[in-house]
């Protein structure tokens, strides 16, 4: 990474560190102007990190990444219904196996082994 690049990353993290301080230096009754600063401070600091070589190559690799989300084949909303159905059933047969398993190991031990019942 380039010096140039590394200096706006930095004045990027400033923008924030700023935007947050402004946060804290303006009256608790001027709210608008408070939260205004940090929006500020975040916005300009994005704009700083989109002009960087790692900012510029983040923005690429994120509408790829929308245009390989466009390409997924999505379940309708009948399956998407049935599968969600189905992991729920799935979930309560484990749920009964498990105390049933517990219930009987428990009975194992404490009550025949043990003799504590």
């Amino acid at each position: 990474m380039e010096l140039q690049d590394k200096l706006k990353l930095v004045l990027a993290g400033l923008l924030v560190v700023a935007g947050v301080a402004g946060y804290y230096l303006i009256p608790e009754s001027q709210t608008v102007a408070r939260v205004a600063m940090v929006v500020a401070g975040v916005l300009l600091a994005a704009g700083a990190v989109w002009l960087s070589a790692p900012g510029k190559s983040f923005v690429t690799y994120a509408q790829d990444s929308v245009g390989e989300a466009k390409k997924v084949v999505w379940p309708t909303r009948k399956e998407a219904t049935q599968l969600t159905g189905l992991v729920f059933l799935f979930v309560l047969v484990l749920a009964l196996f498990m105390w049933l398993v517990d219930s009987g190991l428990s009975w194992l031990f404490y009550d025949l082994i043990l003799g504590r019942g």
